[in-house]
């Protein structure tokens, strides 16, 4: 999906055209939606921005998303440019594989540490910089270690080298909830 507010409406032909001219070498039906703000509901910052989805066959979302610069703040980006880099992310994400892409690996660790008192694994691509430290911080603040192991990628896992993360939940609770 292809988002802007208060820039010109031309822009999505550009983002869209220059995500397509990367993603149509692998597969031909690609969907991407324009989302144009204007006016008062669009706030008051001018900006574009590109988010795009794949879903593999079995069921697994896997997403990239890049927006372009606050003004005043760093180089300006082309419309091609951005459309070209979210794609190539993409298709990066789509090669590192796992259950989760690589900006959602955190947030699945933190789900398997809060969980029940139990054994959790899940399978991810090579683990981001981001996802690293937070497993260092799920250590100090929970005391629960991850054991990490490394599945090269052979037959049954295609894309790059895989990890298989597993861990035993601290069976956290919401004390606030009512019980009835």
């Amino acid at each position: 999906m292809w988002y802007s507010v208060r820039v010109s409406p031309q822009m999505a032909n550009r983002i869209v055209d220059s995500a397509r001219s990367i993603l149509n070498k692998f597969i031909p039906d690609i969907y991407i939606y324009t989302d144009h703000m204007k006016g008062v509901n669009s706030g008051k910052s001018p900006g574009f921005g590109l988010s795009l989805v794949a879903e593999t066959t079995n069921g697994t979302f896997l997403s990239a998303e890049l927006a372009s610069n606050p003004q005043g703040q760093g180089a300006a980006v082309l419309p091609e440019d951005l459309g070209r880099n979210c794609a190539k992310l993409l298709l990066e994400e789509i090669y590192r594989g796992g259950c989760v892409d690589s900006t959602n690996q955190s947030l699945v660790l933190l789900l398997m540490t809060l969980g029940q008192q139990d054994v959790s694994k899940v399978l991810l691509g090579p683990l981001s910089p981001y996802t690293i430290e937070f497993l260092r911080h799920l250590k100090s603040f929970f005391q629960v270690m991850f054991k990490v192991e490394t599945k090269p990628c052979g037959e049954e896992l295609k894309g790059g080298d895989k990890v298989l993360m597993t861990c035993v939940g601290i069976g956290f609770s919401n004390l606030s909830k009512t019980l009835k």
